[in-house]
């Protein structure tokens, strides 16, 4: 437990770096790094949240209440606010929120909630309707954090709520280290840093651990998709009984 904590700790350290870098290109490094193309980092927030629920088969209500893990500068938070009656919105960094807030102002809907690392705290328990979580799971180091979560997950989320979460299942791609160009451009403000740092690099899940973890705390996984890549995504679904 206290290596999870310390662990929690460091991603929080790293996170706030990395948004005082350039919080946008580490929420989406599809865009090219201090890219400044804000129009289209919003817009891809759209449209990863409608691919999302797609592919897993899920519909928002106006009047449900939703929680996104790690939010960063609110990019999904954005979109799930024009839908939902309340969000949730939780990262471990503080700067991350202290942009989301300022990126965000209009947002009445919207409570922003700095993490431990490790919980879903300060949420109550059976208190929200839905999770939605991206890119976010791939980057924990330790995949045992992970799996708290999910079980956290089961804790929050009302009977018959449902969560639509992407991990990763493709161990290979934590283990890429930056190349010399890129580490000598990160020295010089030229191409992003912490690349090489384990809260960037993250780990994979163990889907067979994940659906046992899933069990216990109550969830049933109902459908994986991308099974064997970086980008798996889950829908799992609390159970009424």
């Amino acid at each position: 437990m206290l290596l999870r904590v310390s662990r929690a700790g460091e991603m929080g350290r790293f996170w706030d770096a990395r948004a005082r870098e350039d919080a946008f290109y580490f929420v989406d490094n599809v865009a090219g790094y201090r890219d400044g193309d804000t129009e289209r980092f919003w817009a891809e927030g759209e449209r990863a949240l409608d691919t999302i629920l797609g592919l897993l088969d899920l519909r928002l209500g106006p009047r449900d209440a939703v929680v996104d893990i790690g939010c960063g500068v609110g990019r999904l938070t954005r979109a799930l606010a024009a839908r939902v009656v309340r969000v949730d919105a939780l990262d471990v960094s503080a700067e991350m929120l202290g942009r989301a807030r300022e990126l965000n102002p209009g947002l009445a809907n919207v409570t922003w909630h700095r993490g431990d690392g490790t919980s879903l705290r300060p949420l109550a328990d059976a208190s929200t309707d839905a999770i939605v979580s991206h890119v976010v799971f791939q980057h924990i180091p330790d995949p045992a954090i992970t799996y708290g979560y999910v079980a956290e997950m089961g804790r929050v989320l009302r009977p018959g709520g449902w969560a639509a979460f992407q991990v990763s299942d493709d161990p290979g791609v934590h283990a890429a280290r930056p190349g010399l160009r890129a580490r000598l451009g990160a020295l010089v403000g030229r191409a992003p840093r912490g690349q090489a740092d384990p809260a960037w690099l993250g780990s994979a899940v163990d889907l067979a651990v994940l659906r046992e973890t899933a069990g216990e705390a109550g969830l049933d996984i109902e459908r994986v998709v991308g099974e064997g890549t970086q980008f798996c995504l889950v829908r799992a679904r609390r159970r009424s009984g």
